[in-house]
């Protein structure tokens, strides 16, 4: 059975997992640096996950499986699912693929040099609405294609 797994430390649509999670019956793990609140359901799991910056990326790539979906901005980490055969979105819609994963590196690896060197001071444009929309047909889609594979 498919699950959810949120990297949760930053994740601006964590409502909006729950409320799709909790209409198609499917089960999200929140996974986190630190305690946060958190709806009470059965469906719905905190992992809160000590220990290194990372710590908590490295529990999400242990645990999913292939025909799980991730929901995260991490590039690393999505590289590391795709791996698994998971289905990995980030929180503005995107979904990473195997043929997409080497390029959004590169660019990530390309971005850190030039926020290095002071190039780039910026970060991403802020999270809207239109991002939030995307996200959750994004989501949606997704699920219903796992739903007709099976």
């Amino acid at each position: 059975m498919t699950k959810i797994f949120v990297d949760g430390d930053a994740c601006p649509v964590k409502e909006e997992v729950y409320r799709v999670a909790k209409r198609y019956k499917l089960s999200v793990t929140l996974v986190a640096n630190a305690p946060m609140r958190v709806p009470t359901a059965d469906w719905l799991t905190l992992v809160v996950v000590k220990g290194h910056y990372e710590a908590a990326d490295d529990w999400i790539a242990e645990q999913v499986a292939g025909d799980d979906i991730v929901i995260t901005a991490d590039i690393p980490l999505a590289s590391r699912c795709l791996e698994k055969q998971a289905h990995v979105l980030d929180s503005r819609g995107g979904k990473f693929s195997a043929e997409s994963i080497g390029s959004a590196l590169a660019s990530r690896e390309l971005m850190t040099q030039l926020r290095d060197l002071g190039t780039i001071t910026g970060g991403p444009p802020p999270f809207s609405k239109q991002d939030r929309s995307q996200f959750l047909q994004t989501l949606d889609q997704t699920i219903q294609k796992l739903r007709r594979k099976k």
